[in-house]
């Protein structure tokens, strides 16, 4: 008989005694267990012990956490938070070093703990450390581990950062200006003042008189990946806080700087392989550099403001030089009128009305002008090669920027906040100063090919825009490395190609559809369903990491999950860092039933969404997020690394659960997979040989049925 869902069995620790083994029943108390356990080792005055777990985090039990313990695990008596708080509060403060270094080396592992850190805050603990900082005494270890334990305490949100002394942001901005400082010191520093800018305005800048990025700019070309990802981290956060009116400034000093030169050769091009959270840096400034372009990009164009208007009079100009301005106004206005035609404008009188619609406003402008005077051949074939052409078949080069623009800020989400889990940075805008000038001339071009390839007319404008849009999306998919490697990769995924594309990918809709196949296909589906219900559950078995989203990405923790082969139970547990290969189900110290499991939840119905921050309810994240219900109303909840990842498991854990496997994934591979079955068995059709046979008999004509046996 199984035992009752409300005791668990574990052992418990305490140093050099035989560990207890006990049935905790989880409706008592907490107090009345611990007193009871302290009696079976005679330790007198309960009240100052407390159960920790013994692997892993090694964090204190308490009565809101106790329902996690699972059978089987291995707990520890400690003293009570408080006490350990009081100890350590005296201990750092003692005169002797070796003490006092001791003491901040169990604080900065301490404070994690979010029991422990109320306590040691409500002693104002974090008083104490900050003063420690500003005294200037403590270096080496002692400061290091000073300055993990104030970060650590900070992050559990109990205490505002407004509070910090303009003292203290001085002594951590020293540090980071040091030409040669402790490389755990300066990871620190960096982190703290990062999370000042991000969570505090005043602190904002405060910080921002302290710190330059032309000085943090070298600590980009170290060798160390973590110190640069702490220092591109700062320059985003002071970037994302900054007042608009400062923005294109910092720009401007970033360029003078030379930012992304120095990027592109110490990061991007390293001799060390960009991590995940590297990645997610370089995305966040990606973003934040296109977003300077927001307010062109809702600028509307003023038709009575000449100076704008200028510069649809050199985009003529350029276009047409050769041809001089005929006398009298009627004739240059109608010389106009013709030649703003030829330039592709929709409205041929007064061009400036093309450029009042939000976005891409302005934006468009500043594209067109950019492609004609630094490219300015091209720019010139592209619109003299136009209106050569039949009026029917003409590409109009200005409507055509326009609205490609405006499809380049869709594409790159320019005007959008980053997205927390979001990893998606192109090295090829690393690679040119003006990288979204010359992105936009490049697509500018393919646009104009595709055109011709496609002998539109003006009819057939939205189908051209919607092939440029698969031509460039599938092109940033392959993750160019420049500007060049673009254009080749753009150059093999000419119209042809796109249909050829098309055609494969909706080959199992267009090309099955007569009753036979249709019944074949029915015949397959089965079996291929239980074929992709195998991979799913194998790669369950293999097990994957996921990672724990904090206040602080850059100190990542992780967890992995694996089923067990007989496919009964879930283990999982938390790791120092990001595996290599299999982790060993010895590591794993949790475990879940599957019979306990009751139903899969996805997106903003999982707990852990509704209880995030309306900063990181973001959509990516809530597309990647999951959690398993198991009994007793207990989660176990989970953010996918990539949404390959997310198909896998939930769709496993349904197969698990008996239920639908309904993903995008399995629905893509059960399409392929029976296609190429389908393709497969009718091959063997075909190369049927029938042996010759005497000549029939002649019948009556009559009716013949043809039945096709197809397995």
């Amino acid at each position: 008989m199984p035992p009752p869902a409300d005791i668990v069995k574990v052992a418990i620790e305490w140093p050099g005694a035989n560990a207890q083994l006990i049935e905790m029943d989880q409706k008592r108390p907490l107090s009345s267990i611990i007193r009871e356990v302290c009696d079976g080792w005679s330790l007198s005055g309960s009240e100052q012990f407390a159960l920790r777990y013994a692997d892993g985090p090694q964090l204190y039990i308490t009565e809101q956490s106790r329902g996690d313990i699972k059978n089987g695990t291995i707990l520890r008596l400690a003293i009570s938070p408080a006490r350990a708080a009081r100890q350590l509060l005296e201990r750092i403060q003692s005169h002797g070093i070796d003490a006092r270094l001791e003491a901040l080396k169990e604080l900065a592992k301490l404070s994690a703990d979010p029991t422990f850190a109320a306590e040691f805050i409500n002693m104002e603990g974090i008083g104490t450390l900050a003063r420690l900082v500003e005294s200037g005494t403590h270096f080496g270890e002692m400061l290091a581990f000073t300055l993990t334990a104030f970060l650590e305490l900070m992050d559990h949100g109990i205490v505002s950062w407004d509070l910090i002394s303009l003292s203290f942001i001085k002594q951590i901005a020293g540090y980071v200006n040091q030409p040669m400082v402790d490389v755990s010191i300066l990871q620190r520093s960096l982190a703290i003042l990062e999370s000042m800018v991000l969570n505090s305005h005043s602190l904002y800048h405060r910080v921002a008189q302290e710190i330059t990025v032309g000085q943090l700019i070298g600590h980009l070309q170290v060798s160390n990946q973590e110190i640069q990802t702490y220092a591109i981290a700062l320059i985003n956060a002071l970037f994302l806080k900054a007042p608009e009116d400062r923005r294109q400034e910092m720009a401007s000093t970033l360029a003078q700087k030379h930012l992304r030169s120095i990027i592109l050769n110490h990061v991007i091009r390293g001799n060390r392989p960009i991590k995940a959270e590297m990645a997610h840096q370089l995305y966040v400034l990606q973003v934040l550099t296109f977003n300077l372009l927001e307010e062109r990009m809702m600028t509307k164009m003023d038709p009575n403001d000449q100076a704008q208007r200028d510069i649809i009079f050199e985009l003529r100009r350029i276009a047409f030089d050769g041809e001089s301005d005929p006398t009298g106004t009627e004739k240059r206005k109608a010389m106009y009128t013709k030649d703003y035609k030829m330039l592709g404008f929709t409205n041929h009188v007064n061009p400036a009305m093309d450029f009042t619609q939000t976005p891409p406003g302005m934006l468009a402008l500043d594209n067109m002008l950019y492609l004609a005077k630094v490219h300015q051949d091209t720019y010139i074939r592209i619109v003299l090669e136009n209106s050569s052409r039949e009026d029917k078949h003409e590409c109009p080069f200005g409507r055509c920027a326009i609205e490609l623009t405006r499809m380049l800020c869709e594409i790159l989400q320019v005007g959008e906040l980053p997205n927390e889990g979001c990893n998606d940075y192109h090295p090829m805008f690393f690679t040119h100063d003006r990288a979204w000038e010359e992105f936009f001339c490049v697509c500018i071009q393919l646009l104009n090919k595709t055109w011709k390839e496609m002998r539109a007319t003006a009819e057939d404008f939205n189908k051209v825009m919607q092939v440029v849009r698969e031509q460039i999306t599938r092109a940033l998919a392959m993750k160019p490395s420049s500007i060049d490697q673009l254009k080749n990769k753009l150059r093999g995924l000419n119209y042809s190609e796109i249909l050829r594309l098309r055609q494969s990918e909706r080959m199992s809709q267009d090309d099955f559809q007569s009753p036979p196949i249709i019944e074949l296909r029915e015949r397959i589906q089965p079996e291929i369903l239980e074929l992709i219900k195998q991979q799913r559950l194998n790669r369950l078995c293999e097990g994957s990491c996921f990672r724990k989203l904090g206040n602080r990405r850059r100190q990542e923790k992780f967890w992995f999950c694996r089923l067990s082969l007989n496919h009964k139970v879930l283990h999982y547990g938390d790791l120092d860092e990001s595996p290599q290969g299999e982790v060993p189900f010895e590591l794993l110290s949790d475990k879940i039933p599957v019979s306990d499991i009751k139903s899969v939840l996805t997106g903003k119905d999982c707990p852990h969404m509704k209880e995030k921050s309306a900063l990181k309810q973001n959509k990516e994240v809530l597309e990647l997020a999951f959690s398993v219900l198991y009994d007793p109303d207990e989660t176990l909840n989970f953010v996918a690394p990539n949404k390959y990842e997310y198909c896998i498991w939930t769709d496993g854990l349904c197969a698990l659960l008996g239920r639908e496997m309904g993903s995008d994934l399995t629905r893509s591979d059960l399409d392929t997979l029976i296609s190429m079955e389908m393709k497969l068995r009718l091959l063997d059709l075909e190369n049927i040989t029938i042996p010759e046979a005497p000549p029939p008999v002649p019948k009556e004509p009559s009716s013949y049925n043809f039945s096709y046996n197809y397995s």
